[in-house]
């Protein structure tokens, strides 16, 4: 028999699971070979999963040695062809962003007992673990988990952070805002505007960070470490680790992201999409399940700050013409999550519901 969202048999086991708070991590301590249906996608989902082509990301150098006109030139290229770019010399040590790393497997491997403490699906919750936000409602579960900070009013208080977090992201989380300063200024000169326009815009002025372990998994043929998707922010920037398993749709086919050394990942997302009326677009991508070993990262969504979330953002005057009316309707950042998350996680993208 088939699942359906709806279904009360699936929507028990879902139940079942998510009482345990323990995570698709539980299920490897318990000693599970088999992973539960509700995981399990579509073959059309996991197909070539594994057989992805190998292609050369765009890699910038930020560093100040460089002429400034290069690394707008080169950004530009980068987010009209690959919506993504990763990024070096940014300004972050890489003893930092090791530390980060080692911080989110010192959580997730932690006691069951300690995480459970965090586990929640309450979005008022400024620090939360769990299993799939998107877990009561999604068609196909993916096989990680995660435990999110969320800065829409700014920093958090020490105490607010799980011990084995704490001094890791909230130093972190200092660098980040500078990278989005120096990003935001270079990808307003690539599109052709003052450095400051996209921070007049404030879109990108708060951050929503999400940490994901991906345990191995006994199935991996079945199930996805991220289905595909965009992003529903402005701007995201990836911190992984050197296993792999990053996939990004480009030129019909799936490509897989090499990691590159003390590299940050940075990908456009569906609302500066929206807002240069797709000058630049956003980039659909997913995350492969693996057999063996973990993978674990740090993605940081860029979205309009607190006092912006009812502002609504539609697209810019300045990328309209005659030959380039707008495409998209005017929406604010609350009514698009909204409809992201009951839309845009199962492999369908959210944008087309607001095209006029």
């Amino acid at each position: 028999m088939d699942f359906t969202p709806h279904d009360s048999q699936r929507a028990q086991q879902v139940k079942e699971f998510d009482d345990t708070k323990a995570g698709v991590k539980g299920l490897i301590d318990g000693g599970a070979t088999r992973i539960p249906r509700f995981f399990i996608h579509p073959p059309e989902s996991v197909d070539g999963a594994g057989t992805g082509a190998v292609a050369e990301v765009p890699v910038i150098d930020l560093s100040g040695e460089r002429r400034r006109e290069e690394v707008v030139r080169e950004i530009k290229e980068a987010c009209e062809k690959w919506g993504l770019f990763q990024m070096v010399n940014h300004g972050i040590p890489n003893g930092l962003m090791e530390k980060v790393l080692e911080a989110i497997v010192e959580f997730h491997e932690q006691p069951k007992e300690e995480k459970m403490k965090w586990y929640s699906r309450d979005p008022s919750q400024k620090v939360k673990f769990y299993c799939n936000g998107n877990l009561l409602i999604s068609k196909a579960a993916s096989w990680r988990d995660s435990i999110s900070f969320e800065f829409q009013n700014g920093p958090l208080s020490p105490q607010a952070y799980p011990p084995a977090c704490r001094e890791a992201v909230s130093e972190y989380m200092v660098y980040i805002r500078e990278v989005r300063d120096k990003i935001s200024e270079l990808l307003s000169e690539a599109l052709g505007l003052n450095i400051d326009y996209l921070e007049g815009l404030e879109c990108m002025k708060s951050e929503t960070l999400v940490c994901h372990y991906y345990p191995a998994c006994p199935e991996p043929e079945l199930t996805l470490g991220t289905t595909k998707h965009s992003d529903p922010s402005a701007l995201t920037f990836l911190l992984q680790d050197n296993t792999g398993g990053l996939q990004v749709f480009h030129q019909n086919q799936w490509v897989h992201v090499s990691p590159h050394p003390g590299a940050l990942l940075a990908n456009i997302g569906d609302l500066l999409q929206l807002i240069t009326n797709e000058k630049m677009k956003s980039v659909e991508h997913r995350v492969l399940a693996r057999s063996k070993g973990k993978r674990v990262s740090a993605a940081c969504f860029f979205y309009p700050s607190a006092k912006h979330r009812l502002t609504p953002y539609g697209p810019a005057k300045e990328f309209q013409s005659e030959d380039n009316p707008p495409i998209y309707r005017p929406t604010n950042i609350n009514e698009y999550l909204t409809h992201y998350i009951l839309n845009g996680l199962d492999g369908h993208s959210a944008l087309p519901h607001f095209k006029i």
